[in-house]
């Protein structure tokens, strides 16, 4: 088929459950749905190709379509969905703006052909590449691996596009046509330039509300005390550079600024409204809004998604006008949004502060959270970019806000409190991208009163929602704290002071108490403070004879002066010994703080590339010294958890990300047949059997065992395995087996294992039977399984094993998919690595097979999401190899779940 139009898609991901009808961002930051073809669309198709200039439909059709032409086409595409046929359309309020399709020749054919046609006035703004990306998704599902279609020559605009998109779209030329293909899997590269596009629409659709040239505050009465009136005048009192108009029923002005009755009546173009009026008058005002052209609203009323099931009504009615007029909605009942930037000086909230400008972007669900940060930011001299206050976030969210910040010159650190995830997978993806350029600092409420998971397994036990969070973070470099003031600590580090080179902490202060606690702090929280070399040492006691101390930490004493002071500091910090650096100052009747944080000032200037820190007790506080403003902290432990959170992250960001490895011995096709056998008969706890067959499709090996349902039987299994045995309880269900009587182990002779088989038969359900295996050891038992989640996607646990699972909890989550490097990751992540690697003379264990177990577990869950459930448990670790002894394995099907890469806004119902 021939395929006109702007754009060309990139490849793209499987989307399980993918919804039939989706809103996703426009290059221009617009808003589109994106859904397929209903027969009520008929009107608007022929409308759209009757619209169309005689060059457009010549590029569609490689000729001048009469009209019946025409009405075939749009007979073809109202054609009810199916494996052969498939076609979406992009509307924009209803009316059609562009619409692809794609065509199987046979029902067999794993490759279709495909069209794209978008209306003249919408080109340009990206809605091709959504509508193919969308398509090329849901072809995927119907088993579909490649659209294709043909090109005029002529058509050079969109056969470059085609060429940039993505290095896995192929295009020749054949007999005067451009036959172009592409894959509807993915891969690294395209989903790198779907990302870039991603941050590119959420830059341009947020504009309107971070850097608005106009702004209306709705509600802004007279009355002091209003949210409205207060809202209004910390925009004017701030300095805001645009328009500013305030709308009341009355239409009176407010403190100078001119009032309307109505956002109608407003003189255009306003970018932003703030709404705050009763929550039942928002959607009206946001229409109002709709009708002149706002592009951007800030909801601070309550009473909606918070306000039980009316309120919920509400805020989805508010969020479907507002996407379907192309509007960025924050909130409702939200603080506002803040932006410092002196070209824009927007303080469109009713917070009682504004910080001073500086790097800080902050995003927090809770307004008293935000209001917190901004007070923080007031007391301790650090900076804010922009702060937005996501309050129920009904439209953007965190993700949309990472996207924005991407490409913020004037932001080099985010700070993120978040009590949901939306898309939690594509959160991981695109936070962690954003880390690899930019501090992120998060707090994620719930910690401690969230519910363990439903399961059986240790897996499913291990991987509550705090843990996965945990690991969430941890794979895409954020920095968690524990609490609020511990991530006000870190940002002063992180935001503008350079990232350490190691973890190599100096201490130098007048206060050797101080400088005990800190050293302690330090190597507590994974700093190392080491002593220093005779030649810098040597040098310390001419420039600071006086010291009670000149190893690392330096003790100056009380009595130092600011001279010898900043001399030590130089001396230390230009040794190239540490890599950051710690000044205690203690102030007494006899010194003078102030004059040796002046003298400090210049040194610490002199050396940009080396994170410092400062403490200062005992004398009137200030937030910071030096030209690049070091901060000073009130005690030592805050100081140095804040210097090990940035070195972390420094760390982080030195390794490499790894990539997606190669698997041998992999037949994908062979388990999906088992899954699907499996779920046909219905979900829920699997044979041991099918288990060991799935696990071998993937080159995962079990110890061979044989079920046994009767006792002779079991002696027989017993005899050809060889002694002595070990006999478990068949039941897929059981946990804790040895606990129960599941398990009998050393049995050596045909006698003891008649005399163990009722009781291991009786601890599981009737009829299980139980399994009898060869009995082996290792010189360590692990834990390794899968778990998934309905949002998180899957989650890949290593730990400790046997019976003392449970006892040490020392366990290690990995969100997949799981690159090469985080499977070494994960082992060297456990408290008992060192018995992997040779503890106390041992030989050490094939890790390189542990990695490769692991690696091979997390492209089974990728590949099978249907694995809700499994857990290998003990895998048994030596020199010559890794093997799993017992192996249990729950199947679900997977319903809707969000797709991590695919290109949508989310929708209203995700918490």
């Amino acid at each position: 088929m021939t395929s006109a139009g702007p754009d060309l898609p990139p490849t793209f991901a499987i989307t399980t459950g993918d919804p039939a009808e989706v809103d996703a961002l426009t290059a221009d930051g617009g808003i589109v749905t994106i859904r397929p073809i209903r027969a009520g669309d008929r009107g608007g198709l022929a409308a759209l190709y009757a619209d169309a200039s005689p060059e457009s439909l010549r590029l569609r059709f490689f000729a001048r379509p009469s009209s019946g032409t025409l009405t075939a086409e749009v007979d073809r595409l109202c054609r009810p969905a199916d494996d052969r046929h498939l076609a979406v359309v992009a509307a924009l309020a209803g009316t059609p703006v562009g619409v692809a399709s794609c065509e199987r020749t046979s029902g067999t054919d794993r490759r279709a052909e495909f069209s794209v046609f978008v209306a003249g006035p919408h080109r340009g703004r990206g809605i091709g590449t959504l509508l193919l990306e969308h398509l090329a998704a849901r072809a995927h599902t119907h088993g579909i691996t490649e659209l294709i279609g043909e090109v005029l020559p002529g058509n050079m605009r969109m056969l470059r596009v085609a060429r940039d998109l993505s290095g896995r779209i192929w295009s020749r030329f054949d007999d005067g046509i451009v036959d172009v293909g592409l894959k509807t899997n993915t891969d690294e590269s395209v989903q790198l330039a779907v990302d870039v596009r991603d941050r590119v629409a959420e830059r341009a659709s947020l504009r309107p509300v971070l850097s608005p040239a106009s702004v209306a505050v709705v509600g802004a009465g007279r009355r002091p005390g209003g949210v409205g009136h207060e809202t209004l005048l910390a925009l004017r009192e701030y300095g805001y550079t645009g328009r500013l108009y305030a709308v009341n029923r009355a239409g009176a002005s407010v403190d100078g600024v001119a009032g309307y009755r109505s956002v109608r009546d407003l003189p255009p173009p306003v970018d932003l409204v703030v709404i705050a009026v009763p929550a039942d008058q928002v959607t009206t005002v946001l229409a109002d809004a709709a009708a002149v052209g706002v592009r951007g609203a800030v909801v601070l009323s309550s009473g909606f998604g918070e306000d039980g099931p009316q309120g919920r009504r509400r805020q989805h009615d508010l969020l479907r006008l507002a996407r379907t007029q192309g509007i960025r909605l924050i909130g409702p009942n939200c603080l506002g949004v803040v932006n410092t930037d002196p070209l824009v000086r927007l303080n469109a909230s009713f917070a009682p502060t504004v910080p001073p400008a500086g790097g800080l972007a902050v995003a927090a669900q809770s307004g008293a959270v935000a209001i917190a940060l901004l007070d923080g930011a007031n007391r301790h001299g650090y900076g804010i970019s922009t702060l937005v206050s996501l309050g129920n976030k009904a439209d953007v969210s965190g993700n949309d806000l990472i996207a924005y910040w991407y490409d913020d010159p004037a932001t080099h650190a985010v700070a993120l409190y978040l009590e949901s995830f939306g898309n939690p997978r594509k959160f991981a993806r695109t936070v962690r991208a954003l880390s690899r350029r930019k501090p992120v600092l998060a707090i994620k409420s719930g910690r401690t009163r969230a519910g363990q998971r439903a399961g059986t397994s240790h897996t499913a036990a291990a991987a509550a929602p705090a843990a996965t969070v945990d690991a969430l973070f941890a794979q895409a470099g954020v920095i968690r704290t524990d609490t609020l003031g511990e991530l006000l600590d870190a940002a002063r580090i992180l935001t503008d002071q350079p990232l350490a080179a190691g973890s190599r902490l100096a201490i130098v202060g007048n206060a050797g108490g101080l400088n005990v606690l800190a050293a302690d702090a330090a190597e507590q929280h994974g700093l190392q403070v080491p002593p220093l070399s005779a030649a810098v040492t040597a040098a310390l006691a001419k420039v600071a004879p006086g010291a009670a101390g000149i190893d690392n930490p330096v003790d100056l004493g009380a009595g130092a002066s600011p001279a010898a002071f900043a001399a030590t500091a130089a001396t230390v910090a230009g040794s190239g010994a540490v890599d950051a650096l710690l000044l205690i100052v203690i102030g007494t009747r006899a010194n003078s703080p102030a004059e040796i944080l002046a003298a400090l000032g210049p040194i610490v200037d002199d050396h940009p590339e080396l994170p410092v820190a400062a403490v200062l007790v005992g004398a009137a506080g200030q937030p910071a010294f030096g030209k690049r403003g070091v901060p000073i902290f009130d005690l030592p432990e805050r100081a140095v958890t804040a210097l090990a959170h940035a070195a972390a992250y420094a760390a982080w960001r030195r390794e490499p990300l790894g990539r997606r490895p190669e698997l041998t011995g992999v037949d994908a096709e062979r388990a999906a047949a088992l899954v699907r056998e499996a779920l046909a008969g219905g979900d829920g706890w699997q044979p041991y059997d099918r288990t060991a067959a799935i696990l071998a499709a993937y080159g995962i090996t079990i110890l061979p065992a044989t079920i046994a349902h009767q006792v002779q039987d079991a002696v027989r299994a017993a005899d050809d395995a060889g002694y002595p045995v070990v006999l478990k309880s068949a039941d897929p269900a059981l946990v804790h087996k040895s606990d129960t009587g599941g398990v009998r182990l050393g049995l050596a002779d045909a006698d003891a294992v008649r005399g163990a088989y009722g009781a291991v038969a009786a601890a599981g359900h009737p009829g299980a039977g139980v399994l009898v295996q060869r009995q082996v050891s290792a010189p360590v038992e692990l834990v390794a399984g899968l778990v998934h989640d309905r949002l998180f996607g899957s989650v890949v646990l290593l730990g400790l094993g046997g019976v003392r699972t449970d006892l040490f909890d020392d366990r290690v989550l990995r969100l997949v998919p799981l690159t090469d490097l985080d499977a070494g990751r994960m082992w060297r992540g456990l408290h008992c690595a060192p018995l992997l690697t040779g503890y106390r003379g041992e030989p050490p264990v094939d890790t390189a097979g542990l990695e490769d177990l692991l690696l091979r577990l997390g492209r089974l869950a990728e590949d099978l999401p249907e694995i809700a459930e499994l857990d290998l448990n003990p895998v048994l670790a030596g020199p010559a190899g890794v093997v799993a002894v017992d192996a249990k394995l729950r199947l679900a099907p997977v319903g809707a779940e969000p797709d991590p890469a695919l290109r949508r806004l989310r929708p209203a119902e995700d918490e």
